[in-house]
């Protein structure tokens, strides 16, 4: 079985290890005969590349991240892996920047395995016969909660602005979650704001800043802190609910009227790699349908192919309350799709953080 680490976990803890590694010139972040990974901590077990490391013993180095946002950063200021595991909503903001090439769909033997909801995204298209990004892994981020020390609560966001509960609730440091669920609280648009909507979005997040224990994207620590009832309750994605659950932990992840978000991810190709060939290679290992039925009973997040849903038992699925059609879940949820304010949204986050 995999470590109980969810998608974005330890972003604190490799922080300074990811900035170490990092620090390299671009050009020694490439060996010789082997792959450059950059992803989610969590992402690089070996049990999700086993054609990949079949045919390519010790061929991949990985580093991680903690959040898309780092890592576009860090890629921008020079470092250079073959491969990165962004999410959907940064990917136009790569191919801007000039960072990314457009992949072959030609060489990806398992392209029509892809649900076509995320094949078909629009700012995927490079081209005919082009993307910017093949997607892997897609779940929902919402709020998971202590059934014993929350009684029934109404299905809403607005549990994480309940004084009842101050001192006591988590949510998610980053700018594509907290804010978004903000904004659909005072009823805007997460992803278009005018001056006047994201300052009715600054005043919601003001309203929560004093009642959260803390922001963060360390889930090891959120359910470390669910678990021993520190915590009645936080924003987190698929895997803490799957971890605590296993652990027999009484919590539940709630489906909030406004609805949970859901996000899609996947690999993108940087810019002349000097892998390509073994960058194409590896995303095929991880479009094998062991890959993504490890995926989705191991974390309880989506794969993006039909293959490995037909892997999976229907009675794990039900469990995991993971429907085998994507296009189930989407007609409940939030997509989380690109920001066309994300920039002037993360410094007012970030003030609002800060007491501002």
């Amino acid at each position: 079985m995999l470590p109980n680490t969810s998608r974005r976990v330890l972003a604190r803890i490799l922080a300074a290890a990811l900035a170490c590694t990092t620090a390299l010139p671009p050009l020694a972040a490439h060996a010789a005969d082997k792959l450059t990974y950059f992803t989610w901590s969590g992402y690089e077990l070996p049990e999700f590349s086993t054609a990949f490391n079949e045919a390519h013993p010790d061929g991949v180095e990985t580093s991680t991240f903690g959040d898309d946002d780092d890592a576009f950063t860090k890629v921008k200021a020079g470092f250079r892996p073959d491969l990165a595991h962004p999410c959907y909503d940064k990917v136009a903001r790569w191919a801007k920047e000039g960072l990314i090439e457009p992949i072959d769909t030609a060489r990806i033997k398992n392209w029509d395995k892809i649900f076509p909801v995320f094949r078909n995204l629009p700012d995927l298209q490079a081209g005919p016969g082009k993307v910017w990004m093949v997607p892997w892994d897609w779940g929902n981020t919402s709020i998971l909660y202590r059934t014993d020390l929350v009684k029934d609560p109404a299905p809403s966001w607005n549990l994480l602005w309940d004084k009842a509960y101050a001192g006591r609730m988590a949510t998610i440091d980053a700018v594509h979650d907290t804010p978004v669920v903000a904004a659909l609280l005072v009823g805007v648009n997460p992803f278009d704001m005018s001056p006047a909507d994201m300052d009715k979005v600054a005043a919601k997040l003001r309203e929560q800043r004093p009642l959260l224990s803390s922001y963060t994207t360390d889930m090891t620590s959120v359910e470390q802190a669910l678990a021993s009832g520190q915590l009645v309750a936080a924003m987190t994605w698929n895997a803490s609910a799957v971890a605590l659950k296993k652990q027999n932990v009484p919590v539940d992840f709630m489906k909030p009227k406004e609805g949970m978000l859901t996000w899609a991810c996947g690999f993108v190709m940087l810019k002349d790699t000097p892998h390509a060939d073994l960058a194409y290679d590896f995303i095929n290992s991880r479009l094998e349908a062991s890959s993504g039925k490890k995926l989705i009973e191991d974390y309880g997040y989506g794969a993006s192919t039909t293959s490995a849903f037909a892997a999976v038992p229907k009675e794990t699925l039900e469990s995991l309350q993971l429907p085998a059609d994507p296009e189930v879940t989407l007609k409940s949820t939030v997509f989380t799709g690109p920001m066309k304010q994300a920039d002037d949204l993360a410094k007012m986050f970030e003030k609002v953080k800060a007491g501002g």
